[in-house]
């Protein structure tokens, strides 16, 4: 299993710093992205953390799925490699 972990179902106010304190519970938190529309400039609803170690990335997993953050459902799940694009010019 990989220590980084897809954070889906988040509030479009939720800050990458709030995120971080969150999981933060679970253990050492190394890093933490929330993907932000390009046109809009607005949070997408989800984003990634990254675990210091394996352990605590389960642990994550476990405590965090469907657990309630400002007011919203989180969905954890170990983030999938992200899949090579080729409408890049």
């Amino acid at each position: 299993m990989g220590n980084k972990l897809y954070v889906g179902n988040l509030s479009y106010s939720l800050t990458e710093e709030t995120l971080s304190e969150h999981f933060s519970k679970c253990g050492s938190v190394s890093s933490t992205k929330i993907i932000i529309d390009r046109d809009t400039n607005r949070s997408k609803g989800f984003g990634f953390v990254e675990m210091s170690n394996d352990d605590e990335a389960q642990e994550a997993i476990s405590s965090l799925d469907g657990a309630e953050c400002e007011g919203r459902q989180l969905r954890v799940s170990e983030a999938k490699p992200q899949a090579p694009r080729n409408d890049r010019y």
